[in-house]
């Protein structure tokens, strides 16, 4: 059934998203009504011989900086300074430079060479691929085959696939700041997963009351982490170390929250709504929304510049970028794409001039410059691509989704 509604919809989702597809509908509102009674209630129940999980204990290793295991920041005051262009890791220099794309209609990865801007090689992967995560140690690219049920490892050195592991339901991929837990993001199931992140082996699942659990980002600290619920107009909070639900945010009747960003001093957390057009403000500690940004017709993906001054915002149902100053908190530059385009999910290049997104509703991907805006290159990949992953990128370890580092 879920193979028959995913088909539905991807044949058939519009253009504008001003509704949505009468097989996602019901999906909403049976796992609305499943959900309801369990708005606040933090644990759920596991599958997979997962533990039932932690109660108060500590993470494993203590650590500087916040005393959970979590490295500290290179700036108290950016959160992105391990960002900085040219600042790779030792475990990544030798890597090189690929723009991986999931074409979620094709069940493929395509693979870029950045500086030629051309396709050199494509290989099959599991149903459905929705991203391409790197992992915690920055060693794995993982695609997360949503309808596939697995996880298919790339091994960033040679740019080629290996054994997929089985995992149920990974929509979207992203680890706890201490490194010491994949979080499989099992949308279909509104769950968030903890695993090994090698193995991926589930440890606990955690049940949320969150429909269309899709995308999220942690405070500076790494103590809680934001998810947007794209089917539940809301967000939650969940204390991470104890792996359970400590809040929820509504926005406002009909939204469709997207991605989400920290700011770089630690305070805001920007999320994209791609019905409402915009991004919402969230003070990071009150958890309370306190502005709202229009940005254009389909706000989707965030992505923040390597020297921490702006966020780009792709609006994926009119075409076009919008540039946002942190230090300003509104729009200073918009770019349209010529001829029109459906900019979706990406990241920035490692030298932090080209930004690059997939086109998901027309099986290309775009090049963009940073500095001026123009359209650098669109090139032709598989049908749906989505959340494309920039590799590799300067940053200490990664926290998951495209390429969150810091």
């Amino acid at each position: 059934m879920r193979v028959g509604f995913s088909l539905i919809w991807r044949s058939w989702e519009p253009r504008s998203l001003c509704w949505v597809s009468m097989a996602k509908r019901a999906r909403i509102t049976i796992a609305a009504m499943l959900s309801a009674s369990l708005l606040l209630a933090g644990c759920g129940g596991s599958s997979d011989q997962a533990s039932s999980g932690p109660k108060d204990a500590p993470h494993a290793t203590n650590g500087p900086g916040t005393g959970l295991g979590i490295p500290p920041l290179l700036d108290p005051h950016d959160v992105y300074a391990a960002d900085r262009p040219g600042m790779l890791a030792p475990a990544v220099r030798r890597f090189p430079s690929r723009v991986y794309v999931p074409n979620s209609e094709s069940n493929t990865v395509s693979v870029i060479d950045p500086h030629t801007y051309k396709v050199i090689d494509q290989f099959p992967v599991g149903l459905l691929p929705q991203h391409v995560t790197p992992s915690y140690d920055l060693k794995t690219l993982w695609v997360d085959n949503d309808e596939g049920n697995s996880l298919t490892p790339i091994d960033p050195a040679t740019g080629k696939p290996g054994k997929p592991i089985s995992v149920t339901d990974p929509y979207n991929l992203y680890f706890t700041p201490d490194g010491r837990y994949a979080i499989v993001v099992a949308e279909r199931l509104q769950r968030l997963d903890f695993r090994d992140p090698h193995t991926m082996r589930l440890h606990h699942a955690l049940s949320v009351p969150c429909p269309g659990v899709d995308h999220m980002d942690f405070t500076a600290d790494g103590r809680y982490l934001v998810a947007s619920c794209e089917f539940g107009a809301r967000l939650i909070k969940v204390d991470v170390a104890h792996e359970r639900l400590v809040g929820s945010l509504s926005l406002k009747q009909g939204a469709m929250p997207q991605d989400v960003k920290l700011s770089p001093d630690g305070r805001v957390f920007y999320v994209a709504d791609m019905m409402s057009g915009g991004v919402w403000l969230i003070d990071a500690h009150s958890f309370q929304k306190i502005g709202f940004i229009p940005t254009g017709v389909g706000a989707h993906g965030l992505y923040t510049s390597r020297d921490s001054r702006d966020l780009y915002v792709s609006n994926r149902d009119e075409g076009s970028v919008s540039v946002i100053s942190f230090a300003q908190r509104k729009v200073v530059h918009k770019w349209w794409l010529p001829g029109g385009g459906s900019p979706d999910m990406g990241g920035v290049s490692a030298d932090g001039r080209v930004l690059w997104l997939s086109g998901r509703y027309d099986a290309e991907v775009y090049a963009i410059s940073t500095r001026s805006g123009k359209l650098l290159a669109r090139i032709p990949v598989g049908s749906g691509p989505h959340g494309l992953c920039v590799y590799p990128q300067p940053g200490r370890y990664s926290l998951g989704h495209t390429g969150v580092f810091r």
